[in-house]
Protein backbone atom coordinates (compact mmCIF):
# COMPACT_ATOMS: atom_id res chain seq x y z
CA UNK A 1 0.00 0.00 0.00
CA UNK A 2 0.96 3.63 -0.32
CA UNK A 3 3.11 4.22 2.73
CA UNK A 4 2.28 7.91 2.57
CA UNK A 5 -1.49 7.33 2.68
CA UNK A 6 -3.40 9.68 4.98
CA UNK A 7 -4.84 8.72 8.33
CA UNK A 8 -8.13 6.86 8.21
CA UNK A 9 -10.83 9.29 7.16
CA UNK A 10 -13.83 10.21 9.31
CA UNK A 11 -16.33 7.39 9.23
CA UNK A 12 -19.08 8.61 6.92
CA UNK A 13 -20.18 5.49 5.04
CA UNK A 14 -23.08 5.23 2.65
CA UNK A 15 -25.91 4.43 5.10
CA UNK A 16 -25.61 0.77 6.01
CA UNK A 17 -23.44 -0.02 2.98
CA UNK A 18 -21.53 -3.17 4.03
CA UNK A 19 -18.47 -2.44 1.85
CA UNK A 20 -15.97 -5.11 0.79
CA UNK A 21 -13.34 -6.44 3.18
CA UNK A 22 -10.14 -8.46 3.08
CA UNK A 23 -9.39 -10.69 6.08
CA UNK A 24 -5.81 -12.00 6.44
CA UNK A 25 -5.32 -14.72 9.04
CA UNK A 26 -1.94 -15.08 10.74
CA UNK A 27 -2.45 -18.29 12.73
CA UNK A 28 0.55 -18.29 15.06
CA UNK A 29 0.65 -17.37 18.77
CA UNK A 30 3.35 -17.33 21.40
CA UNK A 31 1.04 -19.36 23.68
CA UNK A 32 -2.45 -20.84 23.48
CA UNK A 33 -4.92 -19.29 25.93
CA UNK A 34 -6.97 -21.88 27.88
CA UNK A 35 -10.33 -20.35 26.83
CA UNK A 36 -9.47 -20.02 23.12
CA UNK A 37 -11.02 -22.21 20.43
CA UNK A 38 -9.84 -20.05 17.51
CA UNK A 39 -7.61 -21.40 14.76
CA UNK A 40 -4.34 -20.47 16.45
CA UNK A 41 -1.16 -22.50 16.75
CA UNK A 42 2.07 -22.39 18.76
CA UNK A 43 5.30 -23.22 16.97
CA UNK A 44 8.55 -23.59 18.89
CA UNK A 45 10.72 -22.88 15.86
CA UNK A 46 10.75 -19.56 14.00
CA UNK A 47 8.00 -19.29 11.37
CA UNK A 48 9.26 -18.82 7.81
CA UNK A 49 7.57 -15.46 7.27
CA UNK A 50 8.89 -15.08 3.73
CA UNK A 51 7.42 -18.41 2.64
CA UNK A 52 4.05 -17.67 4.25
CA UNK A 53 3.97 -14.18 2.77
CA UNK A 54 4.54 -15.67 -0.68
CA UNK A 55 1.62 -18.04 -0.10
CA UNK A 56 -0.61 -15.17 1.06
CA UNK A 57 0.27 -13.33 -2.15
CA UNK A 58 -0.65 -16.35 -4.27
CA UNK A 59 -3.97 -16.84 -2.51
CA UNK A 60 -4.80 -13.15 -2.86
CA UNK A 61 -4.32 -13.41 -6.62
CA UNK A 62 -6.66 -16.41 -6.62
CA UNK A 63 -9.25 -14.54 -4.54
CA UNK A 64 -9.02 -11.54 -6.86
CA UNK A 65 -10.07 -13.83 -9.70
CA UNK A 66 -13.08 -14.96 -7.67
CA UNK A 67 -14.13 -11.56 -6.33
CA UNK A 68 -13.79 -9.37 -9.42
CA UNK A 69 -12.93 -5.69 -9.33
CA UNK A 70 -14.24 -4.81 -5.89
CA UNK A 71 -13.10 -1.70 -4.04
CA UNK A 72 -11.68 -2.63 -0.65
CA UNK A 73 -13.07 -0.58 2.24
CA UNK A 74 -11.34 -2.47 5.06
CA UNK A 75 -8.46 -4.85 5.69
CA UNK A 76 -8.17 -6.86 8.89
CA UNK A 77 -5.03 -8.74 9.94
CA UNK A 78 -6.28 -11.17 12.56
CA UNK A 79 -5.12 -14.30 14.25
CA UNK A 80 -3.48 -15.80 16.04
CA UNK A 81 -1.19 -12.91 16.84
CA UNK A 82 -0.41 -10.78 13.76
CA UNK A 83 1.85 -8.56 15.88
CA UNK A 84 4.33 -11.45 15.85
CA UNK A 85 4.91 -10.61 12.18
CA UNK A 86 7.76 -8.33 11.22
CA UNK A 87 6.54 -4.91 10.05
CA UNK A 88 8.13 -5.65 6.67
CA UNK A 89 5.92 -8.73 6.34
CA UNK A 90 2.82 -6.69 7.18
CA UNK A 91 3.85 -4.12 4.58
CA UNK A 92 4.33 -6.85 2.00
CA UNK A 93 0.82 -8.23 2.63
CA UNK A 94 -0.77 -4.80 2.41
CA UNK A 95 1.09 -4.14 -0.82
CA UNK A 96 -0.32 -7.40 -2.17
CA UNK A 97 -3.86 -6.30 -1.36
CA UNK A 98 -3.26 -3.04 -3.26
CA UNK A 99 -1.81 -4.98 -6.20
CA UNK A 100 -4.95 -7.09 -6.55
CA UNK A 101 -7.78 -4.70 -5.68
CA UNK A 102 -8.51 -0.99 -5.62
CA UNK A 103 -8.18 0.19 -2.02
CA UNK A 104 -10.52 3.03 -1.12
CA UNK A 105 -8.93 6.24 0.12
CA UNK A 106 -8.97 6.18 3.91
CA UNK A 107 -9.73 2.45 4.05
CA UNK A 108 -9.63 1.01 7.55
CA UNK A 109 -6.57 -1.21 8.08
CA UNK A 110 -6.65 -3.05 11.41
CA UNK A 111 -3.97 -5.22 13.00
CA UNK A 112 -4.59 -7.34 16.09
CA UNK A 113 -1.84 -7.19 18.69
CA UNK A 114 -1.11 -8.60 22.10
CA UNK A 115 0.48 -6.33 24.74
CA UNK A 116 3.23 -8.90 25.28
CA UNK A 117 4.35 -8.60 21.65
CA UNK A 118 4.42 -4.80 21.53
CA UNK A 119 7.36 -2.49 21.30
CA UNK A 120 7.65 1.04 19.99
CA UNK A 121 9.72 0.22 16.91
CA UNK A 122 7.29 -2.49 15.81
CA UNK A 123 4.27 -0.21 16.21
CA UNK A 124 6.02 2.53 14.26
CA UNK A 125 6.84 -0.04 11.58
CA UNK A 126 3.23 -1.20 11.32
CA UNK A 127 2.05 2.39 11.04
CA UNK A 128 4.59 3.09 8.28
CA UNK A 129 3.37 -0.04 6.46
CA UNK A 130 -0.16 1.36 6.30
CA UNK A 131 -1.92 0.11 9.45
CA UNK A 132 -4.21 2.84 10.80
CA UNK A 133 -6.13 0.94 13.48
CA UNK A 134 -4.91 -1.49 16.11
CA UNK A 135 -6.95 -3.91 18.20
CA UNK A 136 -5.25 -4.92 21.45
CA UNK A 137 -6.04 -8.16 23.28
CA UNK A 138 -5.92 -6.73 26.80
CA UNK A 139 -8.66 -9.05 28.22
CA UNK A 140 -8.41 -7.93 31.88
CA UNK A 141 -7.11 -5.08 33.98
CA UNK A 142 -6.00 -7.08 36.99
CA UNK A 143 -3.02 -9.39 37.17
CA UNK A 144 -4.82 -12.26 38.91
CA UNK A 145 -7.30 -12.68 36.09
CA UNK A 146 -4.70 -12.15 33.39
CA UNK A 147 -2.84 -15.13 34.85
CA UNK A 148 -6.07 -17.14 35.04
CA UNK A 149 -6.77 -16.38 31.37
CA UNK A 150 -3.30 -17.55 30.38
CA UNK A 151 -2.18 -14.17 29.10
CA UNK A 152 1.54 -13.47 28.73
CA UNK A 153 1.29 -9.81 29.75
CA UNK A 154 0.53 -8.06 33.02
CA UNK A 155 -1.48 -4.91 33.64
CA UNK A 156 1.59 -2.69 33.44
CA UNK A 157 2.41 -4.02 29.96
CA UNK A 158 -1.21 -3.57 28.90
CA UNK A 159 -1.24 0.07 29.98
CA UNK A 160 2.04 0.70 28.19
CA UNK A 161 0.68 -0.89 25.00
CA UNK A 162 -2.54 1.17 25.15
CA UNK A 163 -0.61 4.40 25.59
CA UNK A 164 1.81 3.53 22.79
CA UNK A 165 -1.06 2.58 20.47
CA UNK A 166 -2.85 5.86 21.17
CA UNK A 167 0.28 7.79 20.25
CA UNK A 168 0.97 5.75 17.10
CA UNK A 169 -2.34 4.98 15.40
CA UNK A 170 -5.31 7.16 14.44
CA UNK A 171 -7.71 4.59 15.88
CA UNK A 172 -7.53 2.07 18.71
CA UNK A 173 -9.71 -0.68 20.10
CA UNK A 174 -9.01 -3.10 22.89
CA UNK A 175 -10.74 -6.24 24.14
CA UNK A 176 -11.84 -7.21 27.63
CA UNK A 177 -13.40 -10.47 28.81
CA UNK A 178 -15.95 -10.35 31.63
CA UNK A 179 -18.15 -12.86 33.48
CA UNK A 180 -14.92 -14.31 34.79
CA UNK A 181 -14.76 -16.64 37.83
CA UNK A 182 -15.58 -14.84 41.10
CA UNK A 183 -16.31 -11.55 39.30
CA UNK A 184 -18.99 -9.39 40.91
CA UNK A 185 -21.00 -6.68 39.20
CA UNK A 186 -19.30 -4.02 41.35
CA UNK A 187 -15.81 -5.28 40.46
CA UNK A 188 -16.66 -5.35 36.76
CA UNK A 189 -18.14 -1.85 36.88
CA UNK A 190 -14.93 -0.54 38.44
CA UNK A 191 -12.76 -2.32 35.86
CA UNK A 192 -14.95 -1.19 32.96
CA UNK A 193 -14.90 2.40 34.20
CA UNK A 194 -11.11 2.28 34.16
CA UNK A 195 -11.16 0.78 30.66
CA UNK A 196 -13.45 3.53 29.36
CA UNK A 197 -11.07 6.11 30.80
CA UNK A 198 -8.25 4.46 28.83
CA UNK A 199 -10.21 3.87 25.62
CA UNK A 200 -9.87 5.93 22.46
CA UNK A 201 -13.01 5.30 20.41
CA UNK A 202 -13.83 1.57 20.54
CA UNK A 203 -14.08 -1.31 23.02
CA UNK A 204 -14.87 -4.98 22.44
CA UNK A 205 -16.36 -6.51 25.59
CA UNK A 206 -16.97 -10.26 25.52
CA UNK A 207 -18.56 -12.56 28.06
CA UNK A 208 -16.34 -15.53 28.88
CA UNK A 209 -17.73 -18.61 27.18
CA UNK A 210 -16.66 -22.16 27.88
CA UNK A 211 -15.87 -23.74 24.50
CA UNK A 212 -15.65 -27.48 23.99
CA UNK A 213 -12.13 -28.74 23.37
CA UNK A 214 -10.41 -26.03 25.42
CA UNK A 215 -8.64 -26.52 28.78
CA UNK A 216 -11.33 -24.34 30.39
CA UNK A 217 -13.99 -26.79 29.16
CA UNK A 218 -12.29 -29.69 30.95
CA UNK A 219 -11.83 -27.65 34.14
CA UNK A 220 -15.43 -26.48 34.06
CA UNK A 221 -16.77 -29.99 33.53
CA UNK A 222 -14.66 -31.20 36.49
CA UNK A 223 -16.08 -28.45 38.70
CA UNK A 224 -12.70 -26.72 39.03
CA UNK A 225 -13.71 -23.60 37.11
CA UNK A 226 -16.94 -21.90 38.12
CA UNK A 227 -18.25 -19.01 36.03
CA UNK A 228 -21.18 -16.69 36.78
CA UNK A 229 -24.61 -18.24 36.34
CA UNK A 230 -27.20 -16.99 33.87
CA UNK A 231 -28.72 -14.40 36.20
CA UNK A 232 -25.38 -12.88 37.18
CA UNK A 233 -24.19 -12.95 33.56
CA UNK A 234 -27.29 -10.99 32.57
CA UNK A 235 -26.59 -8.43 35.31
CA UNK A 236 -23.00 -8.07 34.09
CA UNK A 237 -24.23 -7.58 30.51
CA UNK A 238 -26.77 -4.97 31.57
CA UNK A 239 -24.15 -3.11 33.60
CA UNK A 240 -21.90 -3.13 30.52
CA UNK A 241 -24.60 -1.59 28.33
CA UNK A 242 -25.49 1.03 30.92
CA UNK A 243 -21.94 2.19 31.66
CA UNK A 244 -20.74 2.34 28.07
CA UNK A 245 -23.83 4.23 26.90
CA UNK A 246 -23.49 6.74 29.74
CA UNK A 247 -19.84 7.36 28.79
CA UNK A 248 -20.43 7.86 25.06
CA UNK A 249 -19.47 4.39 23.74
CA UNK A 250 -22.88 2.78 23.20
CA UNK A 251 -23.23 -0.75 21.89
CA UNK A 252 -23.65 -1.00 18.14
CA UNK A 253 -23.37 -4.82 18.28
CA UNK A 254 -23.80 -7.31 21.12
CA UNK A 255 -20.16 -7.15 22.23
CA UNK A 256 -18.87 -4.01 20.53
CA UNK A 257 -19.06 -0.41 21.67
CA UNK A 258 -17.90 2.75 19.95
CA UNK A 259 -18.07 6.48 19.80
CA UNK A 260 -20.66 7.03 17.05
CA UNK A 261 -18.77 7.07 13.77
CA UNK A 262 -15.90 4.93 15.05
CA UNK A 263 -17.50 1.51 14.61
CA UNK A 264 -15.29 -1.22 13.15
CA UNK A 265 -15.87 -0.93 9.42
CA UNK A 266 -14.51 -4.39 8.79
CA UNK A 267 -16.76 -6.12 11.30
CA UNK A 268 -19.74 -4.17 10.00
CA UNK A 269 -19.08 -5.79 6.63
CA UNK A 270 -19.70 -9.17 8.28
CA UNK A 271 -22.71 -8.10 10.33
CA UNK A 272 -24.32 -6.26 7.41
CA UNK A 273 -23.85 -9.44 5.39
CA UNK A 274 -21.44 -7.98 2.88
CA UNK A 275 -18.84 -9.70 0.74
CA UNK A 276 -15.27 -10.35 1.83
CA UNK A 277 -12.21 -12.38 0.88
CA UNK A 278 -10.51 -14.60 3.45
CA UNK A 279 -6.78 -15.21 3.07
CA UNK A 280 -4.72 -17.65 5.13
CA UNK A 281 -5.14 -20.86 7.17
CA UNK A 282 -8.70 -21.34 8.39
CA UNK A 283 -9.94 -18.08 6.85
CA UNK A 284 -13.54 -17.82 5.64
CA UNK A 285 -14.98 -15.81 2.75
CA UNK A 286 -18.28 -14.80 1.21
CA UNK A 287 -17.80 -14.06 -2.48
CA UNK A 288 -20.25 -13.59 -5.33
CA UNK A 289 -19.98 -15.90 -8.34
CA UNK A 290 -21.91 -16.00 -11.62
CA UNK A 291 -24.71 -18.03 -10.01
CA UNK A 292 -24.79 -16.51 -6.55
CA UNK A 293 -23.04 -16.13 -3.19
CA UNK A 294 -20.41 -18.70 -2.21
CA UNK A 295 -19.24 -19.69 1.27
CA UNK A 296 -15.53 -20.51 1.15
CA UNK A 297 -13.44 -21.96 3.98
CA UNK A 298 -9.72 -22.67 4.07
CA UNK A 299 -7.74 -25.58 5.46
CA UNK A 300 -7.04 -24.67 9.12
CA UNK A 301 -3.68 -26.40 9.69
CA UNK A 302 -1.00 -23.86 8.68
CA UNK A 303 1.53 -26.26 7.19
CA UNK A 304 -1.13 -28.11 5.19
CA UNK A 305 -2.63 -24.84 3.93
CA UNK A 306 0.85 -23.67 2.91
CA UNK A 307 1.51 -26.76 0.78
CA UNK A 308 -1.94 -26.52 -0.82
CA UNK A 309 -1.41 -22.90 -1.85
CA UNK A 310 2.03 -23.64 -3.21
CA UNK A 311 0.54 -26.42 -5.31
CA UNK A 312 -2.86 -24.97 -6.32
CA UNK A 313 -2.85 -21.22 -5.42
CA UNK A 314 -5.58 -21.68 -2.79
CA UNK A 315 -6.01 -23.50 0.49
CA UNK A 316 -9.81 -23.66 0.22
CA UNK A 317 -11.44 -26.92 1.32
CA UNK A 318 -15.08 -25.76 1.18
CA UNK A 319 -16.62 -23.80 -1.69
CA UNK A 320 -20.41 -23.97 -1.54
CA UNK A 321 -23.09 -22.07 -3.40
CA UNK A 322 -25.53 -20.84 -0.75
CA UNK A 323 -29.24 -21.24 -1.35
CA UNK A 324 -31.50 -18.19 -0.85
CA UNK A 325 -32.79 -19.77 2.36
CA UNK A 326 -29.24 -20.25 3.70
CA UNK A 327 -28.39 -16.65 2.85
CA UNK A 328 -31.53 -15.42 4.58
CA UNK A 329 -30.62 -17.38 7.72
CA UNK A 330 -27.10 -15.92 7.68
CA UNK A 331 -28.49 -12.42 7.19
CA UNK A 332 -30.70 -12.90 10.27
CA UNK A 333 -27.92 -14.42 12.37
CA UNK A 334 -25.47 -11.63 11.57
CA UNK A 335 -27.78 -8.63 11.25
CA UNK A 336 -29.74 -9.10 14.46
CA UNK A 337 -26.46 -8.75 16.37
CA UNK A 338 -26.53 -5.06 15.40
CA UNK A 339 -28.53 -2.39 17.17
CA UNK A 340 -29.54 -1.15 13.70
CA UNK A 341 -31.13 -4.55 12.97
CA UNK A 342 -31.85 -6.01 9.53
CA UNK A 343 -33.32 -4.67 6.31
CA UNK A 344 -36.54 -6.60 5.70
CA UNK A 345 -36.59 -5.59 2.03
CA UNK A 346 -33.33 -7.46 1.60
CA UNK A 347 -34.78 -10.45 3.45
CA UNK A 348 -37.82 -10.47 1.13
CA UNK A 349 -35.59 -10.27 -1.93
CA UNK A 350 -33.68 -13.36 -0.79
CA UNK A 351 -36.64 -15.44 0.33
CA UNK A 352 -39.60 -14.19 -1.66
CA UNK A 353 -41.63 -13.91 1.54
CA UNK A 354 -42.04 -11.90 4.72
CA UNK A 355 -40.74 -12.77 8.17
CA UNK A 356 -43.27 -15.15 9.72
CA UNK A 357 -45.88 -12.75 11.17
CA UNK A 358 -46.92 -15.11 13.95
CA UNK A 359 -43.35 -15.53 15.19
CA UNK A 360 -42.67 -11.80 14.95
CA UNK A 361 -45.87 -10.91 16.79
CA UNK A 362 -45.07 -13.34 19.58
CA UNK A 363 -41.50 -12.06 19.94
CA UNK A 364 -42.73 -8.45 19.92
CA UNK A 365 -45.24 -9.23 22.66
CA UNK A 366 -42.42 -10.74 24.73
CA UNK A 367 -40.29 -7.61 24.20
CA UNK A 368 -37.62 -9.49 22.26
CA UNK A 369 -37.78 -7.70 18.89
CA UNK A 370 -39.16 -4.42 17.57
CA UNK A 371 -39.84 -2.71 14.26
CA UNK A 372 -37.97 0.43 13.29
CA UNK A 373 -40.35 1.55 10.57
CA UNK A 374 -41.94 -0.79 8.02
CA UNK A 375 -38.72 -2.33 6.68
CA UNK A 376 -36.34 -2.71 9.60
CA UNK A 377 -36.42 -5.21 12.46
CA UNK A 378 -34.07 -5.40 15.40
CA UNK A 379 -33.59 -7.29 18.64
CA UNK A 380 -34.30 -5.39 21.84
CA UNK A 381 -31.77 -5.38 24.70
CA UNK A 382 -33.75 -8.27 26.26
CA UNK A 383 -33.69 -10.11 22.93
CA UNK A 384 -29.93 -9.68 22.66
CA UNK A 385 -29.54 -11.77 25.82
CA UNK A 386 -31.21 -14.75 24.11
CA UNK A 387 -30.38 -13.95 20.51
CA UNK A 388 -29.85 -17.54 19.36
CA UNK A 389 -33.40 -18.37 20.40
CA UNK A 390 -34.76 -15.23 18.72
CA UNK A 391 -33.01 -16.05 15.45
CA UNK A 392 -34.23 -19.66 15.60
CA UNK A 393 -37.84 -18.51 16.04
CA UNK A 394 -37.66 -16.04 13.15
CA UNK A 395 -35.78 -18.37 10.81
Amino acid sequence: MNKASPDVLPFRPVPRDPGFGIYIHWPFCAAKCPYCDFNSHVRHKPVDQDRYASAFEREMAWARGRSGGQTVTSIFLGGGTPSLMDPSTVGRLLDAVAANWTVAEGAEVTLEANPSSVEATRFAGYRAAGVNRVSLGVQALNDRDLKLLGRLHDVSQALTAIELARRTFPRLSFDLIYARPDQSVAAWEAELTRAIDLAADHLSLYQLTIEEGTPFFALHRAGKLVVPDGELSAELYEATQRLTAARGLPAYEISNHAVPGAESRHNLTYWRYGLYAGIGPGAHARLMGPTGRHAISNEPMPETWLKMVEAWDTGSVVDELLTPAEQADELLLMGLRLTEGIDLKRWRKLTGRDIDPESETQLCSLGMVERLGPDRLRATPAGMLVLDAVVADLA
